[in-house]
């Protein structure tokens, strides 16, 4: 008898799995009778299969243009011009390795990363690595939330506050589009990416910076000027999002994927290849919006209070410095850009609370249910800040979410980086060598990075602050021990040898890997690839066919 794959059953709410399993069965005779013209069809529909993979790298690429990033591109190009281009590069080029392990690891495993959390990690450990998941969630969404509010105040004058509401609002609305399948999500978000550019690159064309600067500051590693190092730090750690690992890892689950070695292998070389150019596009615009800053902000002729502005570049203050600069119409163009990246982004986080509540809780609620509390949960720490602290509080609320999301990154990057290089989750498909070898160093200095950003900046307020010294040395006796046990997870993480194999080795015979691979003959003769099932019990979303 020989062997032949059938898909693995699971048990019931344990989410699906792409791995499969070897049982007996005899072979039918034509197995190794392949029609040669329905192998070649089949060849002609690569570039089509290619398109049905399109989209999850557009939603993740967001995190890479939310208005928390537009911000820190816009301060390093006020003061330092073109001279830290490259850092958006190297930066860009990480994250895309990065981003392909999460797809690679939604791929050959069939389950996203919360749900492998779940399963590999002991109670306790799990329910801190989902509180500090949703912790990210809320942090990457204060950007967005209140970049949208910024926008909307440009455009319509409407108070911040009531910005925040209009955003929570109108996010609900278009994920309601999930009710007509994902991928018309994907290409309102693909749209509204490309809305971004065609704003900034509007911007670019009228401010005109210099061609041979902008290149020059791609491609020539520098740190000169100022706060250039601080700079470059807050622009790396702003590119890795914590919540974009768990959202990739889920969002490729939705296409059919062959259960086969090689059909696994062509869904991660297809996914890579879309991330890589919706992060290209995405380093288009990052590009655009620091030579725009930098631009503006080095002419001769800026008044004093457009040189305040530059010194102290905000998301709502660049409205002000681009109408003095080049006019109401520079604004505006701005305000539409700036609500598509808070808008688009906002609905990717959503998106991404909803996979990290189902794969760590596994609950199952109705769509509209765990959209309305993911919104509720995210909105209500900027609608409370901007009904305080108007504009200027909202603004540094974004601070604080860039240190809360460089604090959480080691607990799901680590993870993530452990398990694709595991073969007990991955099998055959776990990173080479080199990959395990890379993906690790680029790990480790981001997670460096961020932390020191983190560190850093906490001990520049406690030197800075106005509290007495009685208060500074309290703060310190409460952070300093949470440091150590924050240190000590992330050694944890690293460390912890995996115990729950997730991956089933197949044996089969060589002629019947042939059949799997290039699949199974249907009764008119043509070619059909042995699928394994798209996961629709993920938050409840229907799924594209």
């Amino acid at each position: 008898m020989a062997s032949v794959l059938r898909q693995q059953q699971q048990p019931a709410g344990s989410g699906g799995n792409n791995r499969v399993v070897a049982v007996n069965a005899t072979p039918p005779n034509n197995i190794l009778h392949i029609h040669a013209d329905a192998s070649s069809n089949h060849e002609k529909k690569g570039w089509k299969k290619f398109l049905s993979f399109i989209g999850p790298g557009f939603l993740v690429s967001l995190a890479y243009l939310d208005p928390g990033n537009l911000e820190t591109d816009l301060q390093a190009g006020a003061n330092h011009r073109y001279e830290l281009l490259w850092v958006i590069l190297i930066g860009l080029i990480f994250a895309l390795i990065i981003q392909s392990l999460a797809a690679n690891l939604g791929v050959s495993t069939g389950k996203h990363l919360s749900e492998i959390c779940k399963a590999e990690y002991p109670r306790l450990v799990r329910y801190c690595l989902w509180l500090l998941a949703e912790l990210a969630v809320i942090a990457a969404d204060i950007p967005e939330v209140i970049g949208t509010a910024f926008a909307l105040n440009i455009l319509f004058h409407i108070p911040v506050w009531g910005g925040v509401l209009v955003t929570g609002c109108s996010t609900l609305l278009l994920l309601g589009l999930q009710r007509f399948g994902v991928r018309k999500l994907e290409l309102l978000i693909s749209t509204l990416v490309f809305v971004m550019a065609a704003c900034f690159f509007g911007e670019m064309s009228y401010v005109k910076p210099p061609a041979s600067g902008v290149i020059k500051g791609m491609f020539t590693p520098k740190l000169s000027g100022q706060g250039a190092t601080a700079d470059a730090i807050a622009l790396l750690g702003a590119l890795v999002m914590p919540h974009n690992l768990f959202l990739h890892s889920a969002l490729v689950l939705s296409r059919k994927v062959p259960n086969t070695v090689r059909g696994i292998n062509d869904a991660c070389k297809y996914f890579l290849i879309e991330s890589g150019f919706a992060l290209f596009v995405a380093f288009l615009i990052n590009v655009a919006v620091i030579s725009v800053s930098g631009t503006v902000c080095s002419a001769s002729n800026l008044s004093s209070a457009n040189t305040d502005h530059c010194t102290d570049l905000t998301l709502n203050s660049a409205s002000f410095l681009l109408k003095n600069v080049l006019g109401r119409s520079s604004s505006t163009i701005y305000a539409i850009a700036l609500l598509a990246s808070g808008q688009s982004s906002a609905i990717t986080g959503t998106y991404a609370g909803q996979y990290i509540m189902q794969g760590f809780l596994d609950l199952k609620m109705k769509r509209w249910i765990r959209n309305l509390m993911t919104r509720t949960i995210a909105i209500a720490p900027s609608l409370v800040v901007s009904i305080i602290g108007g504009s200027s509080g909202a603004g540094r609320l974004i601070v604080i979410a860039s240190m809360i999301l460089s604090f959480e990154l080691p607990f799901a990057l680590i993870p993530l980086l452990k398990f694709s290089s595991s073969s007990t989750k991955m099998g055959p498909h776990k990173n080479s060598m080199i990959i395990i070898v890379i993906s690790w160093i680029l790990g480790l200095g981001i997670i460096g990075i961020n932390v020191y950003y983190l560190i850093t900046a906490f001990v520049d307020w406690l030197i800075h602050n106005s509290l007495p010294k009685v208060g500074n040395v309290f703060i310190g006796i409460i952070v300093f021990p949470l440091m150590a046990i924050y240190v000590g997870s992330v050694i944890y993480l690293t460390f912890r040898k995996d115990t729950v194999q997730t991956y089933i080795e197949t044996k089969d015979n060589t002629a019947m890997q042939t059949h799997v691979e290039k699949g199974f003959m249907n009764s008119n003769g043509e070619l059909e690839l042995n699928h394994g099932p798209i996961r629709e019990d993920l938050a409840d979303i229907p799924l594209p066919e």
